[in-house]
């Protein structure tokens, strides 16, 4: 297979690289591009690959056979489009296209039956709404939801490198440069993307859409309030549920505990420290509200790697697919698929 990365050079395409590796994906060539040349390129498996400028032209030429776009909207909505009409399959860390109409938003571990043999285009979701639709999947496919409320504690690493730079340069004193709404160094900021001051930001309203679209409902009762944490790179959410019918504690975890992706913790909390690097939702702190005569009000706590599951593991997982629905077989060979438990261990190792 042949496969570009646009955008190589950033967090996010050098976590793809990094999962592309781990996961054993089969690269017979990999084609690495940036918004420049650079002149010291790129090592993956033991090689330097060069780093090239992609340009529309440039792409047209090489005809990867999957692109990774892991840049700006701009580079998406300028270049995507025309590697799909050339042939190549395309997966889009960008928010460009998530909400078309006929365009799938897999999450492989809830809605692998939303790709179709005639789709190319595969935007990656959100990375606070892939946590959280992660968690949700199985309770909505146990019991119904009525109404979903989250509180969200995300990373500075949702802001790519601008944001892991301007936290370490805050924790040395610097002054703020502006990468967030306010200084995020021992505070949190209750704004995650634009806000004009009344009602929601961008990424509270793609949070709603990009859940309920993922979930298939449309009809979801939903709302987000997003908030910035000094922390590096796993998202964390308070979310409060409101279940379809009546029904328990133990049928909940029923249901999360053999979900595909999911880790739940019956006892104890789990901190977004604690699931850096991995792989897998982590589900906590699962109860009732009190005072509920309907037993169907419910609290949990939520944490995922924004990087890995929230991006780029989530990207390489919908080509993994691919892969075994053989689209590139011909070329590739066989490639052994696992979305239950497949993930990296507890270590401690660009919101979209």
């Amino acid at each position: 297979m042949k496969l570009g990365l646009i955008g190589a050079t950033g967090v996010v395409g050098g976590t793809i690289l990094r999962v592309l590796d781990e996961r054993e994906i089969a690269v017979d060539e990999l084609l690495a591009y940036a918004s420049r040349d650079r002149a010291d390129g790129l090592m993956f498996r033991g090689r330097t690959v060069s780093v090239v400028a992609a340009t529309r032209e440039r792409l047209l030429a090489d005809r990867p056979d999957v692109a990774f776009f892991a840049s700006s909207d701009d580079a998406s909505a300028e270049l995507a489009t025309a590697l799909v009409d050339n042939g190549t399959v395309v997966i889009d860390n960008t928010s460009t296209f998530r909400l078309a109409a006929d365009v799938p938003l897999v999450i492989p571990e809830v809605n692998p039956h939303a790709v179709g043999p005639e789709h190319r285009l595969f935007p990656v979701a959100n990375c606070t709404a892939i946590v959280l639709s992660v968690a949700l999947a199985p309770i909505e496919r146990a019991v119904g939801l009525r109404s979903v409320r989250v509180a969200t504690y995300q990373a500075v690493s949702g802001a790519g490198r601008a944001g892991l730079d301007a936290l370490a340069a805050e924790e040395r004193g610097a002054t703020p440069n502006g990468t967030f709404a306010a200084p995020i160094h021992h505070n949190v900021v209750p704004q995650v993307g634009s806000y004009d001051g009344d009602g929601d930001t961008g990424e509270e309203q793609k949070v709603v859409a990009e859940t309920r679209k993922m979930l298939d409902r449309p009809d979801l009762r939903m709302a987000a309030t997003t908030v910035r944490v000094p922390v590096m790179r796993a998202h964390s959410e308070a979310v409060f549920i409101e279940t379809a019918r009546a029904t328990s504690v133990e049928e909940l975890q029923s249901a999360l505990r053999g979900a595909p992706g999911v880790v739940l913790h019956e006892r104890g909390i789990v901190t977004p420290r604690d699931v850096e690097d991995t792989d897998l939702v982590h589900v906590a702190r699962l109860r009732p509200e009190p005072d509920d005569p309907s037993h169907t009000l419910f609290q949990l706590w939520v944490v995922g790697d924004q990087l890995r599951k929230g991006a780029a593991t989530n990207g390489v997982q919908i080509l993994e697919l691919l892969i075994a629905q053989g689209r590139f077989a011909s070329r590739t060979g066989e490639v052994t698929l696992s979305l239950s438990k497949r993930g990296r261990g507890l270590g401690h190792g660009a919101d979209a």
